[in-house]
């Protein structure tokens, strides 16, 4: 580590033009380097990840920073984890019915997160966030939810960031206000009227290339409140956040809990998950809500979340991630003095993102990534960055050094402001 990457990416770029023959835009989504704006270096395919290390196509290692945006939090391939999906592997995965792990993770889930009664399992974060709206109508017999403007809550046409294909009628039911603006929610309330079924928001604001924004406590509680008023459900959509910044629900540091929370990245380490958790109030109502999918009771990922979760209660990686957080920040700001570059550091130590005061159009932060990469770091211009349990001191320590080049590039390429 420390020494360039290779200048060529060979296998990547010929991955790419097979891809661009059979695949729309030769990839989709949020694992397109295209639609993510990556920087052209940036490989579009990987080979293989092992605890805090990532490695393309053609060889090039990284420290991952990126975590797959958000579902790696102990490492890749963990051992207990991928012991755990072993093992049920060799026993079956997709079953004619549920195996025994529905169960045993259903019961370490609920005594896990604090305000979560039952759970029901799903695939992905959007499954999760569309669940819990649905429970949400069908509890109060409602139809607008209340969301905050411009926040991603996962790919369906409610929600979805991308106007292609999505209709006014599917989001006729939405209504939107500012993150810790309480004028601004009150009048959503007020829009909304005898209509209003709940609020679905995250746990800090994180929407994707602009600095973060943790929650004010003060906000929340007048979340609770106001629901709890109108008879309305609070949804917490911890499909991003779940497990890094509280083992038992984000928001538990400051004592406001949700009626239902949306849960998927990080809850099996990599292997596909998805939960909708909720209190005991709303179990009847969510036992009449036709929830499943072809892969939802599929038995490996469930092996890999219990495996995930008892990993994360013995490695204390809740603590062991925010003081890699509190190290990464220190450093990178540090940096940025040095280098006389005015940045905002902001989010979660967990779930950190910079931004350049002086950009315009994410020049700075372009730059940034790209030569981040070039010395051995992925982590993403436009997208907040995530820490996971395998971020050692000295791993952080060689992600500074990669930042520190970074900085260095964009300082020699637009001077210091």
């Amino acid at each position: 580590m420390g020494t360039d990457v290779k200048a060529i990416h060979q296998r990547d770029a010929d991955l790419r033009r097979r891809a661009e023959r059979v695949i729309p835009a030769g990839m989709y989504g949020h694992h397109s380097v295209v639609n993510m704006h990556l920087p052209p270096n940036f490989p579009q395919f990987l080979k293989e990840g092992n605890g805090a290390y990532i490695r393309d196509v053609d060889g090039n290692e990284y420290v991952d920073l990126l975590c797959s945006y958000g579902p790696i939090i102990l490492g890749h391939r963990h051992p207990a984890v991928e012991e755990a999906a072993r093992k049920q592997a060799a026993l079956g995965d997709c079953l004619d019915a549920p195996s025994p792990r529905v169960v045993e993770l259903a019961e370490l889930f609920t005594s896990t997160v604090e305000h979560a009664d039952w759970a029901v399992f799903a695939k992905n974060g959007t499954d999760a966030t569309t669940g819990c709206l649905t429970i949400a109508r069908a509890a109060t017999g409602r139809s607008v939810i209340l969301a905050v403007r411009g926040s991603y809550h996962g790919a369906a046409p409610w929600c979805t960031p991308w106007p292609a294909g999505v209709l006014p009628q599917d989001r006729a039911n939405m209504r939107y206000f500012d993150y810790n603006d309480a004028e601004s929610f009150k009048a959503a309330v007020a829009e909304a009227g005898e209509e209003f079924a709940g609020v679905i928001i995250t746990p800090f604001k994180h929407i994707e290339g602009f600095d973060q924004e943790l929650v004010d406590p003060e906000f929340a509680r007048l979340l609770r409140r106001t629901c709890d008023d109108c008879r309305a459900l609070l949804i917490l959509d911890d499909v991003r956040c779940g497990f890094r910044m509280h083992l038992g629900g984000s928001w538990e540091p400051i004592g406001v809990r949700p009626d239902l929370s949306a849960w998927s990245k990080a809850i099996a380490n990599g292997y596909a998950l998805a939960a909708i958790a909720g209190s005991e109030k709303y179990r009847e109502v969510a036992s009449t809500v036709f929830l499943t999918g072809s892969f939802w009771f599929a038995a490996v990922s469930m092996a890999a979340a219990i495996a995930t979760i008892g990993a994360l209660r013995a490695e204390d990686a809740v603590a062991r991630m925010a003081r890699a957080g509190d190290l990464l920040k220190t450093g990178v700001v540090a940096q940025a003095g040095a280098h006389d570059l005015a940045i905002h550091y902001t989010g979660h130590p967990t779930m950190p993102y910079i931004t350049f005061e002086a950009d315009t159009d994410y020049e700075r932060m372009t730059t940034f990534g790209s030569a981040a990469l070039n010395a051995g770091t992925y982590l993403a211009p436009r997208h907040n960055w995530f820490l996971n349990a395998a971020h050692s001191d000295d791993i952080i320590n060689r992600v500074l050094a990669s930042t520190d080049r970074a900085f260095d590039a964009v300082r020699r390429a637009y001077g210091g402001d």
